[in-house]
C-alpha cells in the first residue's frame, strides 16, 4: 500500500508497537509501503527519536542481510518511581492485611492499566537478557507473567499444583515450602518448554522464595536456563532466603496483624534500570 510520510509513520508504530522484541527486516517495510529503504531508515530514525523522547523505549537496528529493526520497551527512572510509589501507596493500605501477613493483591493484579505499566518496566530491566518463555506459578501469578511477557513479545508457561488431563504427560517435582517448610509438588506439562531454553521466572509475592526455588528445580529436569527472576513484592520478614539474584518492586518490611498496620518500601529494583 503505497502511503504518504504520515501514514507511513501511524502504520509503522503501530506495527512495531504490536510485536516488541520482533526483528523486521528493512525490506519488509519497504515492500509494505512501496517506498525506498532509504525512505523507511529515515521514517525509522524519527520514530527512534520520538520514542526514547517520551520514554516509550527505542528502536534497535541490526546491520547485515540477517538483520533489520527491533523495538525495545523501556521505562525511564521518573516513570518507573511513579509506578512503584503508587503500588506502595496502595499496598499500605490496612484493609489489605490477611491472615499469616499476606497481602490482598488481586484488584491490582487485575487492572489491566497498572499491570501494563509494570509489565513494561520489568521488560525494560530484562530487555538485554535472553528470554524465551515467562515461568510462573498458578494463579495469582499469571497476570505477573502475561504483562512481561507481552512486552518480551513470548510466551507464558503456568507450573501448576496438580495435574490436569488437558496438558498431557507431565513433569513432577517435589520442593520445601520456605515459609512453612511443608513439602508440596509442582508440575508442567512436557509440551510447555522447550529444551534448553531461556525462562524468566516471575511471582507476585515472595517470603522466603520456595516456589521460586522450587521452579528452578523443575526448570533442570528441561536442562532450561534461569535468565532472571522478577518478584512484584518481598516479605522482608523471611529469616531464611532461599533465592538471592531477583529483582523485586515493592518491599514488605513490617505487618502488625494486632494493629492493622502494613508498612512497605521500593525494592531493590533502582539498581537494574
Amino acid at each position: 500500500m503505497k502511503l504518504r510520510r504520515s501514514g507511513r509513520l501511524v502504520d509503522m508504530t503501530h506495527y512495531l508497537l504490536e510485536r516488541p522484541h520482533q526483528l523486521i527486516p528493512l525490506t519488509f517495510f519497504a515492500e509494505r509501503y512501496e517506498s525506498a529503504k532509504s525512505s523507511i531508515s529515515e521514517d525509522l530514525a524519527i520514530i527512534k527519536q520520538t520514542f526514547e523522547q517520551q520514554g516509550i523505549g527505542t528502536v534497535r537496528t541490526l546491520p547485515g542481510a540477517a538483520g533489520g529493526v527491533q523495538y525495545i520497551p523501556k521505562m525511564d527512572a521518573e516513570e518507573a518511581e511513579e509506578v512503584v510509589a503508587y503500588l506502595c501507596e496502595q499496598l499500605s493500605r490496612p484493609d489489605r492485611l490477611l491472615p499469616g501477613g499476606y497481602l490482598y493483591m488481586t484488584d491490582i493484579l487485575g487492572d489491566p492499566r497498572i499491570m501494563n505499566k509494570i509489565g513494561r518496566l520489568y521488560a525494560s530491566m530484562f530487555a538485554d537478557r535472553p528470554v524465551d518463555v515467562v515461568m510462573t506459578i498458578a494463579t495469582n501469578g499469571i497476570p505477573f507473567a502475561y504483562a512481561i511477557a507481552n512486552f518480551l513479545y513470548v510466551p507464558v508457561v503456568i507450573v501448576r499444583h496438580d495435574n490436569k488431563v488437558t496438558e498431557g504427560p507431565m513433569v513432577s517435582i517435589n520442593y520445601v515450602s520456605g515459609s512453612s517448610k511443608r513439602i508440596q509438588t509442582m508440575v508442567l506439562s512436557k509440551r510447555s518448554l522447550a529444551e534448553g531454553a531461556n525462562v524468566l521466572i516471575v511471582d507476585d509475592f515472595m517470603k522466603a522464595g520456595g516456589t521460586i526455588n522450587g521452579m528452578i528445580s523443575l526448570l533442570q529436569e528441561f536442562n532450561g536456563n534461569v535468565s532472571g527472576i522478577g518478584v512484584l513484592v518481598e516479605s522482608e520478614e523471611a529469616k531464611e532466603r532461599l533465592v538471592d539474584e531477583y529483582i523485586s518492586l515493592v518491599k514488605l518490611s513490617e505487618v502488625d496483624v494486632k494493629e492493622k498496620r502494613i508498612s512497605v518500601k521500593e525494592g531493590n529494583y533502582k539498581a537494574f534500570l
